[in-house]
Order: structure tokens, then C-alpha cells, then sequence
């Protein structure tokens, strides 16, 4: 079997915009893989249009070591975050590929499964205004369709430090959550890499009476001795890793313990077999994998076949029950969450299959999505 072309679409929302992929074969066999690019969705489309006949077209889908081995190393520069997203959404698409040529779901080839659900939290419901009335409304409608976490960042747009103003108001709404879901519901702290370690330190201090389940990103990810820092001064766990692209970026955060929880976003770092061989070096260290997921049902699919698989695996996220629940019928065949965990997808390879019609009522849209806008929660970031 040989690849023959890679086929682009992009799904529109108003505030991310969806790349998806059909890998096409000789055989009649397509694979699908997805991935939200924020901000850089032209340049990860330039990327493929070179890489497709350079590296992809002519490859056998079954071979992903020598893919993943030619794309990362072949080009010469050192690969981030363009590259590693082309070569994931390819790669997954791979995997697709190989499941439905052999009628088996994609985690049965990753070693097979070793859990039969998958516990998931929501992100993307707190759409509302930034007071403690709304956010405790709105936090009780996730807790009554069924799930047991769910995530939110408090701080508006902090970057940096947080006066004394905007630090009461941050801390006010994740009182509010808290009232809101009871003891037993896990309250996970995204913090968007906005702090310097001494505000983060503060603010988990801060924190510690709501007991979340762990603060994320506390500072940007460029200098993991600042993230150390932050986890030498608190109790709350450390979860961390959106932004590390390569297998390679891993290694002095595992040097410096600096960390609880990975959350590689396997569509940003080569694909599922990456994420099966970073979620192997990180039980070595005793560390637990809750994989990123802000993409759709394809992105969200993958995330699930390598959790089915993953011994050290915590928990998924999940964004599609709150935020655009309409990209659900653009690739539709996803368990739907119950009672807070996914089911095992059931069909051959990826287990979803892409809806052209209902793609083409959601075309690409122009977003500028800004995490350190006044406002961006509201996940409305359309350009006029």
C-alpha cells in the first residue's frame, strides 16, 4: 500500500479553526488526522503542500517509524511546532489507515487495551461573564451532564503578575466552582503559562483551599528551572506540556522533576506513536499522562485509542459538549461522555469518519484567538 495524496480541509468555529486531513491510498484506504492551529493555519497548509511530495506521497502508511524518522530529521532544521503538527495529523491519518485495512480499532495495535473507559473533564464551558454567579451556574450544567472534572483559567487576562484586584476576582471564581460541584468533583487550575514564579507561588498558595486537582502551565514554557521553582513551593500537583513539540524538549523537565502531569497534545508532537514512547519514559519516572485536547472529534478519537493503551494515563480533555458541539456531526462516530468517562471507540482504525456535507456548512472562518485579550473566554475571536 502506498500513500498517493494528502487531502486538506478546515473546519470553522469562532475561535479555532480546524485542520483536517484525508490521507489518500493506492488502495482505496483513507486516514484521517486533525489539529488546531492557533493563529498559524496558513503556515501549517504551506508545510504540507512541501512535505507531501517530499516525504509523505510514495510512503507506505504502515511504516510511521520511517515517517515520523525522514519528516524530523530529513529537513535538516530542527522541527516545532508547524512541522510536528504536519507530521501528527499525517501520522494519526497512518494509523487510521492501517486499522481499517486490518478491521481493528487503532488500540489494538498500540498494544491493546488496558482500561474499558476513559475518564474525561470539560473545558470550553465557562462562556459566560467573569463573575462568580455565572461561572457557578455554568459550572453546575457540566456537572449535570454527568462529568466529574472540568477546567477553567480564573485569570482573565493576566500575564505576568496579577494585581491585588484581579487576584481577588480570580480566586472569587474558583470559589464560586467549587460551591458549585461539591467536594467531589475535580477542579483542575489552567494557568496559560501567563506567570513569573513568584506569582505563581502566590497564587497556588491561594489556591490550596479549593484543592484542585492540579495548576497548569503556572509559567510560559521556555525555562523549566522557573517551573521547578513553582513546584518546590507548592502541594498542588504540576501539570504541563501543550507547548513542548518534540520528544527531545522532555528531557530536562524529567532532569528537574519539574512536573506531576504531562499533557503533550499528541496532534503538536509527531502523533500517537510519539505519545506512546513519551508516555513510556514518563512511568519511569512515575509520572502521569493527561494528554491536550482542544481539536474535534478526529483529534479527540486519537486521544482516546492512546488512552485506551497508556498504563500511567489520568485523564482526557474535552471541549465539544460546551464549546461548538455542532464540529461533532463534521466526523461523526465519537462515544459520547456518560457519566464522565468515553467509552472505547468500537470501530476499525480511528472509529470516525469524516461528514463532507456538514464540513462545508463550516467553512473557515478569520480568528484571532488571544489568551491575553480582555474577554477571551468567551471563545469569540472572529476577525471583521
Amino acid at each position: 500500500m502506498k500513500i498517493t495524496g494528502v487531502r486538506t480541509h478546515v473546519l470553522g468555529t469562532p475561535w479555532r479553526n480546524l485542520t483536517i486531513v484525508e490521507v489518500l491510498t493506492d488502495e482505496g484506504i483513507s486516514g484521517l488526522g486533525e489539529v488546531r492551529m492557533l493563529n498559524h493555519t496558513d503556515a501549517l497548509h504551506a508545510y504540507l503542500e512541501e512535505a507531501a511530495p517530499r516525504h509523505i506521497i510514495g510512503s507506505d502508511p504502515f511504516d510511521v517509524e520511517s515517517l515520523v524518522h525522514r519528516m524530523m530529521r530529513h529537513d535538516y532544521a530542527r522541527p516545532g511546532e508547524i512541522a510536528m503538527s504536519a507530521l501528527a495529523i499525517v501520522e494519526i491519518a497512518c494509523w487510521d489507515i492501517k486499522g481499517k485495512a486490518l478491521g481493528l480499532p487503532v488500540y489494538k495495535l498500540l498494544g491493546g487495551p488496558v482500561r474499558d473507559r476513559i475518564l474525561a473533564y470539560a473545558n470550553g464551558w465557562y462562556q459566560v461573564e467573569r463573575t462568580p454567579e455565572e461561572f457557578h451556574d455554568a459550572a453546575r450544567k457540566v456537572v449535570e451532564r454527568g462529568y466529574r472534572a472540568l477546567k477553567l483559567d480564573p485569570f482573565g487576562a493576566g500575564m505576568f503578575e496579577l494585581d491585588a484586584e484581579e487576584t481577588a476576582r480570580s480566586i472569587a471564581l474558583v470559589e464560586a466552582v467549587r460551591a458549585a460541584v461539591g467536594p467531589d468533583v475535580d477542579i483542575l487550575i489552567e494557568m496559560h503559562g501567563r506567570f513569573n514564579a513568584a506569582t505563581a507561588i502566590r497564587i497556588a498558595n491561594l489556591l490550596e483551599p479549593y484543592r484542585p486537582g492540579w495548576i497548569e502551565e503556572p509559567v510560559p514554557p521556555e525555562n523549566l528551572k522557573a517551573l521547578a521553582k513553582v513546584a518546590a513551593h507548592t502541594d498542588i500537583p504540576i501539570a504541563t506540556g501543550e507547548r513542548l513539540h518534540t520528544r527531545y524538549d522532555w528531557r530536562e523537565l524529567f532532569e528537574l522533576q519539574a512536573a506531576d502531569i504531562l499533557q503533550t497534545d499528541i496532534t503538536h508532537s509527531g502523533g500517537l506513536l510519539e505519545g506512546k514512547k513519551l508516555a513510556g519514559a514518563a512511568e519511569t519516572h512515575y509520572l502521569l499522562m493527561a494528554p491536550h485536547n482542544v481539536g474535534g472529534t478526529i483529534s479527540t478519537a486519537a486521544n482516546l485509542h492512546l488512552a485506551a493503551t497508556t498504563v500511567n494515563f489520568k485523564i482526557q480533555e474535552h471541549f465539544n459538549d460546551f464549546a461548538d458541539s455542532f464540529v461533532k456531526e463534521c466526523a461523526p462516530g465519537l462515544p459520547e461522555v456518560v457519566d464522565g468517562y468515553f467509552a472505547l471507540p468500537d470501530g476499525p482504525g480511528l472509529g470516525v469518519r469524516l461528514d463532507h456535507e456538514a464540513l462545508a456548512a463550516h467553512p473557515r472562518v478569520r480568528v484571532d484567538f488571544n489568551l491575553f485579550a480582555d474577554g477571551w473566554e468567551r471563545r469569540q475571536a472572529l476577525r471583521s
